[in-house]
């Protein structure tokens, strides 16, 4: 998944080959879920942007924008696979596969941009698993940020640095009670970090992912803080050119998981082992990253509204849950959707009333346990699990270094 660094990569290619030419021809293909989800529609965005000349780009986290000459202007993010292409420049952070040719319009696309430049400039918005979200905000180019989903989200590692200090993440890690890990890929304490990126980060920081963020001490937020500038700093000035990226740092080593006959290690070593927190796998060097404070592996990171909070409380559920920010940020997969909530709550409702019935007695006809009735709910999981295994998997390749 583009993350911050990656997410630069592109807004970096479209101020040096779209910024100052004007879209001659726009075309955008119908997709109720990558424009209908952020609130408008192929044949909005498709009037919207033909005609207008590119103003400029910017970046606030996975997010990033294209201002126009006039707005409205467009707000993206690209999910687990969505991309946007420059035909014949190597905008991509993934290198093709030897020999691979490269189609025109590519597969995928939800939208295409023809400049009106000579030659023709063209761009190709893409996306195999749908996850992007492509919107119109229509406000001063400059109020971007102050408009959903950009302001529901946490400050950006880059662009805002006077406002992550150390003080202010000594705050935040002391008013939560949730994993390390967990607290880092949730894009409304911070933009723009993802999964391999906070392991990067707290390996550089020596703190184990598990920990929970308000027991680490004054020593270890002040090094956290450091890495966390560290990391995202340098893979952005490199535009997140894996290949240019230190030696000595854990991304060029934690891809070995799966692989048959590979060990996951360091040079020196040091065994890489792999972790689920906070949702998603973190490769962790435990000779590194010692657990120094309480941990946890059965941490709910399930997000829930004010109203179900109250509830929780209510009847006695000691579970620490945060609330649910207002915003779309769960389709780039580091937060789980509304649908997953509900059926997460209603899984929960049926596990609390069958752990509360009473049993029967002798006279009394015993439960049925045929599984019929609840026939339907198993074959569901597993067509949900068939689909999920026929999910494309997109393997993180290195790029060529950026001319």
């Amino acid at each position: 998944m583009p993350e911050l660094a990656e997410v630069a990569r592109i807004v970096h290619f479209i101020r040096e080959l779209l910024v100052g030419k004007t879209l001659a021809n726009v075309r955008a293909q119908k997709d109720d879920i990558v424009y209908g989800k952020a609130g408008t529609s192929a044949v909005e965005f498709q009037k919207a942007m033909q005609g207008k000349k590119v103003a400029g780009a910017g970046q606030q986290g996975k997010y990033f924008w294209i201002a126009m000459s006039s707005p409205p202007h467009v707000v993206m993010h690209f999910g687990m696979t969505g991309w946007l292409k420059i035909k014949n420049e190597d905008t991509y952070y993934n290198r093709a596969a030897e020999g691979e040719s490269e189609e025109w319009p590519p597969k995928y696309w939800k939208f295409l941009w023809e400049a009106d430049d000579y030659p023709k400039t063209e761009a190709a918005f893409v996306d195999s698993r749908r996850l992007s979200r492509i919107r119109l905000v229509d406000c001063p180019a400059e109020d971007i940020r102050k408009y959903s989903p950009l302001k529901e989200n946490g400050p950006d590692p880059i662009a805002d640095k006077e406002v992550l200090t150390e003080a202010w993440l000594s705050k935040k890690l002391r008013d939560r009670k949730v994993p390390i890990k967990a607290l880092l890929l949730d894009q409304s304490n911070i933009s723009g970090i993802g999964n391999w990126m906070g392991d990067e980060i707290l390996y550089h920081s020596k703190i184990h992912p598990e920990q929970y963020c308000h027991t680490l001490a004054d020593a270890q937020v002040k090094q956290l803080h450091y890495s966390l500038h560290y990391v995202c700093s340098t893979s952005v000035d490199l535009l997140g050119d894996s290949e240019n990226f230190p030696e000595d740092w854990l991304f060029k080593y934690r891809w070995s998981k799966g692989k048959k006959n590979q060990v996951s290690a360091l040079p020196n070593g040091d065994k890489v082992v792999f972790l689920t927190v906070g949702g998603r796998t973190s490769a962790v060097v435990p000779a590194v990253q010692k657990k120094t404070g309480p941990v946890t592996k059965e941490i709910s990171d399930e997000v829930v509204d004010e109203g179900e909070e109250e509830e929780l409380a209510e009847s006695g559920n000691k579970r620490k849950r945060r609330v649910a920010p207002k915003n779309e940020g769960d389709a780039d997969g580091d937060g789980p959707s509304s649908k997953k909530l509900a059926a997460k709550r209603d899984k929960g409702n049926v596990v609390n009333k069958s752990s509360n019935s009473q049993k029967p007695t002798k006279k009394e006809a015993p439960p049925n346990t045929t599984g019929k009735k609840s026939g339907i709910k198993r074959k569901d999981e597993d067509t949900q699990k068939g689909q999920s295994k026929a999910a494309p998997r997109v393997t993180r390749r290195s790029t060529r270094s950026t001319k």
